[in-house]
């Protein structure tokens, strides 16, 4: 063996050897951080509650458990509809949520989350991640002191389940209605009593008669919560949820003391959840679709009358409140050009294909 052969060799070795012991070292100087997470969810429902246990063994994973957030459903440390004060005050370090849930607080909260007629889940993460409204609504939430990063989707949701036929505008007068979010705003228009209530606490408000109906997500979510023994006729679509995004809120202040790299996995988690909760319920949907109404369920649309009086109450509610907020108009003016521009997208090749596929199949079927 030569004296170089001999001195590369032994120069080698030390490298290896030193990147042997470099990567402990660095794995060594992650900081030990555990965080506790409040979802607005309860945890019978695997797949919006799961999404937050999802991201949370995601940063562990990713973290060799060096960061581990600790997730509680609704109910465990604070009330589900109130995650959004929790979180902005420090109590917990952050949480799992449906921003809609506290238009109370504001009406723009609801452009996190879907609003009525609004954008799908495809066209939401469109305008989240290169629409400019992720910069938006990060903007607004900073007055709450709270760090937004988007973190799932149910997809295009039902429109709930009625003790009794929903044929009519005039139907809908007097109705006390469970619906979260800026919709209830837009039914009172229409005579419609809105109730907020949390998930877990929907069917006994529905078997007591407290209210006449009730929506939460789809066919999935709503078998496992067991509103079609309560109420027999399922309608759709749910108009006022085109594509609700779920979202972690973190703290501000723990946010930013948080190492880069955690920030980046993080945020990583998240966008993982941001895809994988909305393809489980596509997943999901059409089978519990299959057992409900093979078990009775009344499964009926929603009238083109009852429709448009509902999309002219949310042009009306829209217009009135960006009179008087100018933080909703704000994002309201550039939400509105996206979800146009997005429109006249979608009309020219996914609907196209989606309409004539669809029926096209139907078709074959019964020649």
């Amino acid at each position: 063996m030569t004296l170089k052969r001999r001195s590369f060799l032994k120069t080698a070795g030390i490298g290896l050897a030193g990147s042997a012991i470099a990567a402990p070292a660095i794995a060594q100087s992650q900081p030990e951080i555990k965080w506790r997470l409040a979802s607005s969810f309860p945890k019978s429902l695997d797949t919006i509650f799961g999404g937050a246990e999802q991201m949370a063994k995601r940063v562990a994973a990713a973290t060799n458990d060096k960061f581990q957030i600790r997730v509680f459903a609704g109910g465990e440390i604070v009330p589900a509809f109130q995650v959004a004060d929790a979180v902005g005050a420090g109590t917990v370090e952050c949480g799992h949520t449906a921003s809609y849930y506290f238009v109370g607080k504001d009406p723009t909260f609801a452009f996190d989350c879907a609003i009525p007629f609004g954008l799908n889940a495809r066209q939401q993460n469109a305008w989240m991640y290169y629409g400019g409204g992720i910069d938006l609504m990060r903007e607004f939430f900073k007055d709450y002191g709270i760090y937004q990063i988007p973190c799932g989707n149910t997809g295009t949701q039902m429109g709930g389940w009625f003790r009794k036929e929903i044929k009519t505008v005039a139907d809908l007068k007097g109705l006390k209605f469970r619906i979260g979010g800026f919709a209830g705003q837009v039914l009172t228009k229409l005579g419609v009593v809105p109730q907020q209530i949390p998930g877990g606490d929907i069917y006994p408000a529905l078997e007591k008669g407290t209210i006449d109906a009730a929506e939460w997500v789809g066919p999935y979510d709503d078998e496992k919560l067991g509103f079609y023994k309560v109420a027999k006729y399922y309608y759709y679509p749910g108009w006022w949820e085109g594509g609700p995004q779920l979202t972690t809120y973190v703290n501000l202040k723990a946010w930013e003391s948080l190492p880069k790299d955690y920030q980046n996995v993080l945020e990583a988690a998240c966008a993982e959840v941001n895809a994988t909760m909305v393809a489980k319920y596509d997943a999901q949907n059409p089978a519990a679709l299959h057992r409900l109404v093979g078990g009775g369920t009344q499964l009926r649309p929603f009238s083109r009358e009852v429709m448009a009086a509902c999309y002219k109450a949310a042009m009306e509610t829209y217009a009135e409140t960006s009179a008087k907020n100018p933080k909703f108009k704000k994002v309201y003016d550039s939400w509105s050009k996206f979800r146009d521009e997005e429109f006249l997208w979608f009309r020219v090749a996914e609907n196209t294909y989606d309409n004539f596929t669809f029926t096209a199949g139907l078709q074959q079927k019964k020649g």
